[in-house]
């Protein structure tokens, strides 16, 4: 709204100015023969001129994109900078010696102005294309908010990372970028009942992380990368603008931020990471919970969710048995362990 009405006003500030150039310009040249009428006539054609011109500039500032402003504004900044220093630095010298001759005061202005414009224009277009890594350097710095991480939706609807932090081994700063937040607030009002709960779980859970009692602070950022549509996409911009490790759960998340060059910390992968290595000849008790897809075969899982599959355990539903691993299968969907009977079921 706010640029809406500077260009409104921009437009009739525009009008204005042309219909006070073309009187200016009438009563200059003015002649018995003119009217007033037509010095009405010729300030409405000035004031056409104007709204001409500002609509002129507006359409070409639709094409300065926010790539092309971030590349030319500190090259035009550094350039203006040091011609006003030659500038100065010659009416200082003119200053100092009032009785020189008006035609050597231009030179010496000229020259000034010159030099320095220079090497403002060399700066500017050979150096100031990296001043924003080191703007973004000396931000990072002052804020000291150590080692940053982006938090994603899945990772807040999955709600182990409470855990996690509460645990004591995550560090430095978690960033939840406010798109985020929307996409986890659509969630939390989907008509789909299991959505729904999921959405307004993750949003207690972020509650909870904000809290003055969490060992790991939490800010909402409001960096929103306006060329960029998917939100897996806009992640990774923010990991290499912030230089922070990515929290999710995603796969192509995980895989897309990795050819990027972004550090991905997956909780998945962290979970498998924690379950106990279980070796052949390994013997455990376990409760065949279902029966197994082949034949004879039945299901049981340890109390981190990892399935064991016992030879030969169908008919011992609801039972618990002695039971001896044979081989591990690791898979995408997680890790199945394949036993066979020890001892008779208890």
């Amino acid at each position: 709204m706010p640029v809406k009405t500077v260009r409104v006003l921009f437009i009739l500030a525009c009008i204005i100015m042309g219909g006070a150039w073309a009187q200016y310009l009438v009563n200059l040249s003015r002649e018995e023969s003119l009217s007033p009428g037509d010095t009405t006539l010729w300030m409405l054609l000035g004031a056409i001129a104007g709204g001409t011109v500002a609509a002129l500039v507006l359409f070409a500032l639709h094409f300065v994109t926010q790539e092309l402003y971030e590349k030319l504004a500190p090259a035009l900044i550094a350039i203006v900078l040091a011609m006003v220093v030659g500038y100065l630095l010659g009416r200082y010298i003119i200053f100092l010696n009032p009785d020189m001759d008006g035609t050597i005061q231009v030179f010496v202005l000229a020259t000034l102005v010159l030099l320095f414009g220079f090497a403002g224009i060399s700066l500017g277009l050979t150096r100031a294309s990296s001043w924003d890594t080191l703007i973004t350097a000396v931000e990072r710095h002052k804020n000291d908010r150590g080692c940053l991480k982006l938090v994603d939706t899945s990772v807040i609807i999955d709600g182990r990372i409470s855990d996690i932090c509460a645990s004591g081994f995550v560090e430095g700063t978690l960033l939840v970028p406010r798109f985020v937040l929307h996409e986890l607030q659509n969630i939390a009002d989907s008509s789909d009942v299991l959505r729904r709960a999921k959405g307004r779980r993750g949003l207690d859970i972020l509650k909870a992380l904000q809290g003055e009692e969490s060992p790991v602070p939490l800010e909402i950022i409001d960096d929103d990368p306006a060329d960029i549509r998917e939100v897996d996409a806009k992640l990774v911009a923010l990991g290499k603008q912030y230089d922070a490790k990515i929290l999710t759960n995603d796969f192509n998340l995980n895989k897309v931020a990795q050819i990027e060059g972004v550090v991905v910390l997956n909780i998945n992968d962290l979970a498998n990471a924690l379950k106990p290595a279980v070796l052949p000849d390994e013997r455990m008790e376990v409760k065949v919970i279902k029966e197994g897809k082949e034949s004879a075969q039945g299901v049981g899982y340890l109390d981190d969710g990892t399935m064991i599959v016992v030879d030969g355990g169908r008919p011992y539903l609801g039972k618990k048995v002695q039971v001896v691993v044979t081989s591990v299968l690791q898979t995408a969907a997680g890790r199945m362990i394949f036993t066979r009977f020890d001892n008779l079921p208890t």
